[in-house]
This record gives C-alpha cells, structure tokens and sequence, in this order.
C-alpha cells in the first residue's frame, strides 16, 4: 500500500486532497498544526500527525512517526493580500518561514529516504500568481515563485535517484480561506492611498469568470503523483490552465 504525506490538511486543498487519496485506496499521513481540530477520521489509513512546517523538530518528529512515505505533498502555505508597502517585513518573513523555507525543510527532510530506495514523489503545491502575478499579492507571489524555480532545480537534481520532482499550480478558489490564516486582517493592508486602485481588483475576486475548486487541486495532485514521466507542472483548475495555456 502507498503512502503519502501531506501538510497543511486542515482544510481546503490540503483537507480535499487527504480525502482523494485515501478514497484511491492509499495510506494517509494527513498532518496540520492542530490535529485535534480536523475534520479528517482517524482510520487504519488516515493518520492525524501535528506539524509545524517551520520548526525543524517538529518535522523530525512527524517523520520518524510516519515511516516511510512514497509521496511527500507540500501544501501547506500562508495568503496574504495587501499592498506591499502596508505589509510589515515580520510578517512577509512569516509567509516565506511557511511557504518557502517550511517546504524546502520538508523536501530536505525527506529526500535520503527517498534516495536510499532510489524511488519517490515530490508535490509543491504554488499558485497560478506564478503564472500570471496580480497586484497586491507581491509578498505571496515571491514566495511561490521561489517553490517553482527551486522545484524545477531540484527535478533535475534528483532524477538520477529514481525521484520525481512535481509543481501543481491552484488557480483562484473563492470557497477557500485564502489569507484568513493570517493575523493581520487584510483591511489593514489597503492603506487610503490604494483604495480606488484596489476596488475594481476585489470586486474581481468576487465575480471571477473562472475560478478553481479544492477537488479540481486534489484531482491535479494525485495525478502528479502518479505520473512517472517527466512533466515538472500540472495547472489545476479551469482559471489555471487557461493562464498555464496563455503564459
């Protein structure tokens, strides 16, 4: 039976994904901040682990309990919408601790395992923004597109080990907390100076012409995962794979 390893599982993509992969029969290692809180069953083949993708003894920890996985799918990630110049360097710094740097030290964690079997599946999780970058999302942004520049390296790096390396692009999905798992409320970052600019840009958000769902990014997830060739990205969602056709 396979086994894959996803962070971020509390909801959204992460929680749709869990779910997808353990209706296909696999073993899930489902892991988040707060396993207590889940909405996932515990079973002989989901198992709830706590993680903190930016602390290094948290991700030893969760894997030495989990054994050894076929699949590491590095989801979990931090939204923020803002204008730049409103949003404090703490908390950019927070956004990179999560979602560049906490998946960078999961895919470094994982690697010798998947080394020494000379077999395994990386899946980083980024975002149409790499696609096509919008405004007020400048901080996201970078930290997403450092996952691809760096996911792309590492594809050629590790290819020789029989591991493969795979990007899944989300595209906008409204029925997501984007940026709610922040502690800075996304008013307080459209300072009065950018407010007619960002008007026309969340009435956008709010009538999208296409939009993304969680199953549309589980669905693209597993098929990463299953995919032994050497396709690096996998655009999820109709909004994404049209930007994906158009960039």
């Amino acid at each position: 039976m396979n086994t894959v390893l996803i962070t971020g599982c509390s909801s959204g993509y992460g929680l749709a994904t869990a779910r997808h992969f353990h209706e296909q029969g696999w073993r899930v290692i489902a892991t988040m901040r707060r396993p207590q809180e889940s909405l996932l069953p515990q079973s002989d083949r989901i198992r709830l682990l706590p993680l903190d993708v930016t602390r290094r003894e948290s991700i030893e920890v969760a894997l030495q309990e989990a054994g050894p996985i076929d699949v590491l799918v590095n989801n979990a990630g931090i939204g923020v919408v803002g204008a730049f110049e409103a949003t404090p360097m703490s908390h950019i710094r927070k956004v990179f601790d999560t979602n560049t740097f906490g998946t960078m030290a999961m895919t470094h964690a994982v690697i010798p395992q998947m080394r020494e079997r000379r077999s395994g599946i990386i899946v980083n999780v980024t975002s149409s923004v790499t696609l096509a970058p919008m405004p007020l999302t400048a901080a996201y942004t970078a930290s997403k597109q450092a996952i691809e520049g760096f996911t792309g390296a590492l594809a050629h790096e590790l290819a020789h080990f029989g591991i493969g390396v795979k990007l899944v692009e989300p595209g906008y999905a409204p029925t997501t907390r984007f940026a709610a798992n922040t502690d800075i409320p996304v008013a307080d970052l459209i300072p009065a100076a950018y407010a007619d600019f960002a008007q026309p840009i969340f009435a956008g958000f709010a009538n999208p012409a296409l939009t993304t769902t969680e199953a549309d990014v589980a669905a693209a997830v597993w098929c990463a995962a299953n995919d032994r060739s050497d396709r690096l990205r996998y655009p999820a969602g109709a909004d994404a794979v049209a930007l994906a056709g158009a960039a």
